[in-house]
Formats: structure tokens, sequence, C-alpha cells
């Protein structure tokens, strides 16, 4: 990273904690002399957070944190929140399964891996905490976007690139569509080897005390170990871990 961004980066980052302390916002003059910059680069700086909802003008001049910083607080804390609720349901769920466990969360139609716990006699998997993967394409993903209104969920996976990663994934915007759907309506999704070449997933998703899913939970495993002729039985003890960790963070049904 070249040395003009570090540094504007840093001013901008000065004015944050700047403002942080300031009930009442500050004007630009104000900031100017706070942070020791010239109020021409403090205002190109505002300009720059303000667009994207780090700060906010009110009436006359001063500026005050924005919305932004919140929403991120607020997604931050629901996470922190989320695996502390939800460690004993995956724990129970590996012991259920015996198969790797996992806990995500949905943003943008990526899955984010936030919490996994892996059994010593499971076989080991392309995943760890912070790791991306394409929701079309896994269980996870499929239970996260069953969440989205009907009309909301046609729009995102009809104007997708709908990833392809083996022989057996969902290509199809149609045939996708339908197979989240389903999931919607029997309360758990699955990923038959669509991700990875032999690997079956189990996923259901987890509720806010609004209703909304805000997290998905799962388990996979080789295809031997979590066949088909399994997926009943496994869909229920994934249900039931989703529908505790829900209950544990306000859900009601």
């Amino acid at each position: 990273m070249e040395k003009a961004t570090v540094q504007s980066i840093d001013r901008a980052l000065t004015i944050i904690e700047t403002l942080a302390s300031e009930k009442d916002g500050l004007g630009v003059t104000e900031i100017a002399g706070k942070v020791s910059l010239h109020k021409s680069t403090v205002h190109r700086l505002l300009s720059a957070l303000a667009e994207r909802g780090y700060v906010e003008q009110r009436a006359g001049s001063a500026y005050r944190l924005g919305m932004k910083l919140v929403e991120l607080s607020s997604l931050y804390l629901n996470q922190v929140e989320l695996k502390t609720e939800a460690q004993p349901y995956l724990r129970w769920l590996l012991q259920k399964t015996r198969q790797p466990v996992h806990l995500s969360i949905l943003e943008d139609l990526e899955i984010v891996y936030i919490d996994k716990i892996e059994s010593i006699h499971s076989i080991r998997m392309y995943s760890q905490i912070g790791r991306r993967c394409p929701a079309m394409c896994t269980a996870m993903g499929k239970a996260l976007l069953s969440g989205l209104p009907d009309a909301e969920l046609c729009a995102k996976v009809r104007a997708a690139k709908i990833p392809t990663y083996t022989s057996r994934s969902i290509t199809d915007p149609a045939l996708l569509i339908k197979e989240i759907r389903s999931a919607r309506a029997q309360g758990w999704s699955r990923d038959d080897q669509e991700h990875e070449p032999g690997i079956r997933c189990i996923a259901a998703p987890i509720r806010d005390y609004r209703g909304n899913v805000i997290a998905a939970v799962s388990t996979s495993g080789q295809k031997q170990i979590l066949s088909p002729a399994r997926d009943q039985e496994i869909a229920g003890f994934v249900m039931e871990a989703a529908e505790s960790i829900s209950q544990r963070i306000g859900y009601h049904p």
C-alpha cells in the first residue's frame, strides 16, 4: 500500500476517533485544529467518510459519527453473541454426527464461516473461520438465502454468475431457485457434492428475535458417511441445533 494511502487512512481514523468523544459534533475548523491538519484536507476526508456513512453533517456545520459505525458495531457484537450462544449446540451437534460442524453468516452472495468444530475422527475439510464461499453451491448458503423474500431471491439468483465447482454443481438459475424454495419449506438444505467432490452437507437457518434468518449451522462429511439415506436423520439433528440457537438469541416461533 502506498505511503499516501496509508497516511489518508490514518488521518480519517484520527478524525473518527476525535468525533467519537464529541457528543455535539464539531465543525471543519474545530476538527482541523484538534487533528492538526489543514481545513481543505479535513473537508476532503469528511466528504469521503460522509459518502460512506461513517460521519454525517447535522444542522449548521457540525459533523458527528454516522450510523455506519453503529451498524458495523452491531454486526460485530451480534456475531460475538451468536458464537457464544451457539457453542453448546454446535458441540451437541458434533456429538450426534461425529462430523465437522460449522456456523456461518451471509454477506452479499457469500457465506462467511464464523465458527467451526471438528472431531478428531472426522475428515479434514477445506474450511476455516473467516473463509468465504459462494452461497449458491453450499448447503449453508441455501439455508441463508432461503430467508430472503421470494422476489429478492429470484432477482439475486438470476442476476448472479453461478459458480461451478464440481460436476454436481447446480448452475441453472431456475433449478437453484427451486432448491432454495424447497429448503425454505422443509427447514433444511443440502449440498450433495456441489462444492467439494465426495462431500455432502446438511444445513439449517438460525433466526433472530424478529424471525429473520441471520446465520446457518451445518454438518458435513464424506458421501459414504452422510449418505442420502441419512438425510432426514441428520437434518433432524441440524434443525434441532438451529432451533435451539435461535431460541437462545430471542426467537419465538
